[in-house]
C-alpha cells in the first residue's frame, strides 16, 4: 500500500490547533498554485483563498501557537540527541532551522496585515460575498488591473506572497515534523469500524487503497478516536468485513 498512485492519503486533526494549521496550509497551497494568473478564473481563485486565509488568521493568535510549537519541536529534538546512533549533525541543523524560523516569525508584522491594507484586495474582498459580485461592472478597478502586463501583475502578486513567507515557512516546517513523528502501520477494520488510542497525538494519517472506493469518517479528540469506513457510492458501494489500511498517529 505504499504506492501513492494506488492509495489515497487522508488526514484528521485531533485538536483545534492542528485543524487550523491544516486549513491554513491548504489555503497557502491554493495561493501558490494560482499565483500566475492566466484568466479571471485563476485570479478569483487566488482572491478567494486570500479572503479565506485572512478570515482564519483573524480567529486566533496563530503566531503565538506556532512559536509554542517551534519551541516544543526544539525540545523534542533535544531529547532525540541523547538516543544512541542518532545523526547529531542533522539534529543540530534542524534545531538551528527552528530557531531561525522562530526569530523571523517573532519579528514579522501582524499575520496578514500587509494583505488587509492592500486596496485592491480590500475591494475584491467586499464583493466576493455577493454571487457573481466581481463582474467588470462591479469591480472595474480589478477588470483594468487584470489587463496590465503580466510582469507588472506578477511583481505585485509575488510581493503579496512574500508577506506571508514567515507564516508559510514556519507552518511548513512544523507540519513536516508532526507528520514525520508517526510511522505508518498496517491495521484492519472489522465491518467498516476501527477505534484506537492516540495519546499526545496531534494528527491521524490514513492510507487506503483507492480500489476500495471507500473514505474514512473520523471522530475523536485528544487521546481516542474512531473510524467508520463508508462507500463513495452510498447506494451500491460495499464495505468488506475485513479492510486493510495503514495508519499513523503523529
Amino acid at each position: 500500500m505504499s504506492d501513492a498512485l494506488s492509495t489515497v492519503l487522508f488526514e484528521y486533526p485531533l485538536n483545534e490547533k492542528t485543524r487550523t494549521w491544516l486549513r491554513l496550509e491548504t489555503l497557502l497551497q491554493q495561493l501558490h498554485e494560482n499565483h500566475s494568473w492566466a484568466d479571471m478564473g485563476s485570479a478569483l481563485a487566488f482572491f478567494r483563498a486570500v479572503v479565506d486565509l485572512l478570515d482564519v488568521l483573524e480567529r486566533g493568535d496563530i503566531r503565538t501557537e506556532l512559536l509554542k510549537e517551534l519551541e516544543r519541536q526544539q525540545q523534542k529534538l533535544l531529547q532525540w540527541s541523547d538516543v544512541p546512533g542518532v545523526d547529531h549533525d542533522r539534529i543540530h541543523a534542524l534545531r538551528q532551522r527552528l530557531k531561525q524560523l522562530a526569530a523571523v516569525l517573532m519579528s514579522a508584522p501582524r499575520m496578514g496585515q500587509f494583505l488587509r491594507e492592500d486596496k485592491l484586495i480590500g475591494m475584491v474582498r467586499q464583493r466576493l460575498s455577493i454571487p457573481g459580485g466581481c463582474c467588470s461592472f462591479d469591480v472595474p478597478t480589478l477588470h483594468l488591473w487584470l489587463h496590465q502586463p503580466q510582469a507588472q501583475k506578477q511583481q505585485v502578486i509575488d510581493t503579496w506572497l512574500h508577506s506571508l513567507s514567515p507564516l508559510k515557512n514556519s507552518l511548513d516546517q512544523v507540519l513536516e515534523l508532526i507528520r514525520h513523528s508517526g510511522t505508518f502501520r498496517a491495521q484492519t477494520s472489522l465491518n467498516g469500524f476501527f477505534q484506537d488510542n492516540a495519546v499526545d497525538a496531534d494528527l491521524i494519517r490514513l492510507q487506503l487503497a483507492i480500489e476500495h472506493q471507500l473514505y474514512p469518517q473520523v471522530s475523536g479528540h485528544k487521546s481516542r478516536f474512531a473510524i467508520r469506513f463508508l462507500p463513495l457510492d452510498s447506494e451500491n458501494g460495499h464495505v468488506p468485513a475485513r479492510l486493510s489500511f495503514e495508519l499513523a498517529c503523529c
